[in-house]
């Protein structure tokens, strides 16, 4: 991050990315929480295509929220790089996991709090080796960039994917698979990162006195940014209502992070001249946050007994003192495996005997 400027932009990239994930992961409980007030009420849901949770004052607040956080978010990534700020997102899994078990009552047990901690620690890592996007200080290096042959590529393969997960999957497995939805929320979010990057830019520029409001670009950056940010609302709505916070939150953590470092790869050439230990920091990171994300998922309905633990943990300690003096005592008789042979001799000697 060489220089004072580059460390104060990654300083702030930082504080704003931890803000924007504690606002984004409240935003998850508040509309979780007016779905089920709607759904109470008898009202017709959003995974059914209803919208009356646009009446839902929580719903609103959880909007706010979010609204929030993307601000956060979208100034973070005008300072830092994305691949750097979207792992971050992983702290947003740990706060909507902590207050859906307070709020919502959803089972929070110690698979899940290990995989919080999990989450923590790989994102932790990847900050730290996070690699460095070529630089883009104009507008006009950001529409070249935009026009390279590899981008264009990765743009028409997510928008042929998105419209086939809404139009094909969606009426057939929406219900019932939480990946539909989700994909789409995730496929969609990394081009909203490329709209909010360019954006950025163009901030910068106006605040600098360049007349940006001339330039057709920043335009059509904002607009393609409401699409994206709109889809995701809504299909994001969708998985809320029909699956559960916990299951939702860390699935399209996982696979929008994915999506936006495919992208910012492509987009900002951040591989290109990374060196090998910072390429193994990134990817052993990004490792430990889907094994974080796999136990906070996988086990979420498990609940953990005494009965989980080794034996030598079950019991007390007097009962262990025992069983291992025990254990030896019969170790130093040499006792046989078969003990039913061992009677049937001892009892055939005692026949000879009284013979």
């Amino acid at each position: 991050m060489g220089g004072a400027g580059g460390r104060a932009g990654f300083y702030m990239g930082l504080g704003l990315a931890l803000a924007s994930s504690a606002f984004i992961g409240g935003s998850f409980i508040l509309k979780k929480k007016g779905l089920v007030r709607l759904c109470r009420r008898g009202r017709a849901r959003a995974g059914q295509g209803g919208h009356a949770y646009l009446q839902e004052w929580l719903w609103w607040a959880g909007l706010l929220c979010m609204g929030v956080g993307e601000a956060a978010n979208f100034a973070a990534y005008a300072f830092a790089p994305a691949t750097l700020v979207t792992p971050l997102g992983a702290l947003s899994v740990l706060v909507s996991a902590v207050l859906s078990s307070t709020f919502l009552n959803e089972q929070l047990n110690v698979h899940g709090k290990i995989g919080c901690i999990l989450s923590i620690l790989g994102s932790t890592v990847m900050v730290i080796h996070a690699p460095q996007e070529e630089e883009v200080s104009s507008l006009e290096s950001m529409a070249e960039k935009l026009k390279d042959p590899g981008f264009i590529v990765f743009a028409v393969c997510v928008l042929v994917t998105s419209l086939l997960l809404i139009f094909v999957a969606g009426p057939r497995y929406g219900q019932n698979n939480v990946l539909v939805y989700v994909l789409v929320c995730s496929t969609i979010g990394s081009l909203s990162v490329s709209c909010v990057k360019g954006l950025g830019i163009a901030l910068k520029e106006l605040f600098s006195g360049k007349p940006v409001l001339k330039e057709p670009l920043g335009w059509v950056l904002l607009v393609c940014l409401v699409i994206c940010i709109s889809a995701q609302i809504n299909y994001l709505n969708k998985a809320l209502d029909i699956f559960n916070t916990s299951v939702v939150t860390p699935i399209y953590y996982v696979l929008f992070t994915t999506a936006v470092m495919m992208c910012s790869a492509i987009l900002f050439k951040e591989w290109q001249h990374m060196v090998l230990d910072n390429v193994i920091g990134t990817i052993s990171g990004f490792l430990t946050i889907v094994s974080g994300i796999f136990l906070l998922h996988a086990f979420r309905d498990m609940p953990f007994t005494p009965d989980l633990l080794p034996l030598f943990l079950q019991q007390g300690s007097a009962d262990h003192a025992s069983w291992r003096s025990a254990d030896r005592h019969q170790s130093c008789q040499h006792q046989p495996l078969l003990p039913s042979e061992d009677k049937g001799s001892q009892s055939m000697e005692e026949e000879g005997e009284s013979m």
